[in-house]
């Protein structure tokens, strides 16, 4: 990982510019799964750290973009860019991490900038759909699932299976992985959301239902509620939330055991991930560190 970092830096740098540099530095590195994923996959090819740090630039990319598409002011604890310089940097800083990270892909073999490159459209096409989804209360688990893989696991499962390719493994049972490792992931964001305080968010909690997002308790809260219940939850969305309001709605979570039902999907999908990879113990250990941060 520290090779990952210098060649993120390296690739920063070689844009030429030193506000791009200087504003790089303000972000936090975050935890890496994407180039953790490929130096474990790849680990005896000397590109996988090069690899590894083009899909953070990436990654880094579209976090700058989303911050500002939500109005979010922190990240990952911090003041967002969009938060301590204006909207117009975060989107160019962005531009260019996009921008160089798929200039560097070009050194690669066609299979595996082709793998990269089309995550990038997925996430593009998600992130549109979650602009979308997030107008209106959305009930529709298979739709929110949908736009979940295209906005956050597509990239992991390219991160995967384009390490896979490095080396002449079997690229579809890994990027079988990282899809479900992927979609696991984020359903556990969308439980850390509900369920942790703000210190350990780096943002408020429940801040994800404000915005307008319906993630997958919601929707199994949305479908376990009747008549006044249910109107009282849809009238919340995109509402800021009193603290009896957020009482009212983690209570009702407790109730119908929305959180448990969330948990239980992402472990499903973490067992059919480890089999993916007939349990690689390096990769199973990467699955077990991501299902219990949050618990």
């Amino acid at each position: 990982m520290e090779t990952v970092e210098k060649e993120i830096l390296t690739l920063v740098d070689e844009i030429g510019y030193d506000e791009i540099t200087r504003l790089f530095g303000t972000l936090k590195g975050g935890k890496r799964l994407r180039a953790k994923l490929i130096l474990e996959i790849a680990a005896e090819d000397k590109e996988a750290p090069k690899l590894g740090a083009i899909v953070e630039l990436i990654h880094a990319a579209s976090l700058l973009h989303d911050d500002v598409i939500d109005d979010a002011t922190l990240r990952r604890g911090v003041a967002s860019v969009n938060a301590t310089e204006d909207s117009k940097t975060a989107i160019m800083l962005g531009d260019a991490l996009y921008s160089k990270a798929y200039s560097s892909l070009v050194s690669f073999d066609e299979a595996v900038a082709r793998t990269v490159s089309a995550a990038v459209t997925a996430l593009s096409v998600g992130e549109l759909m979650d602009v979308r989804m997030s107008e209106a209360f959305n009930a529709d688990a298979e739709r929110y699932m949908q736009m979940l893989y295209l906005k956050t696991a597509a990239l992991i499962e390219a991160s995967a299976k384009a390490a896979a390719q490095l080396t002449g493994k079997d690229a579809e049972a890994y990027a079988l992985y990282g899809k479900n490792l992927g979609i696991s992931f984020q359903i556990i964001d969308d439980i850390l959301d509900i369920v942790s305080d703000e210190a350990t968010l780096g943002k408020p909690a429940l801040h994800d239902y404000e915005e307008g997002k319906c993630t997958l308790p919601y929707i199994y809260l949305y479908d376990a509620l009747e008549g006044a219940e249910r109107e009282r939850l849809v009238a919340s969305h995109k509402q800021k939330l009193s603290p009896e309001e957020s009482a009212w709605i983690k209570a009702k979570m407790q109730e119908h055991k929305c959180i448990e039902r969330s948990y239980a999907l992402a472990q499903e999908l973490s067992n059919k991930a480890i089999e993916a990879v007939s349990g690689d113990e390096r990769l199973v250990g990467i699955i077990e560190s991501m299902m219990k941060r949050s618990f």
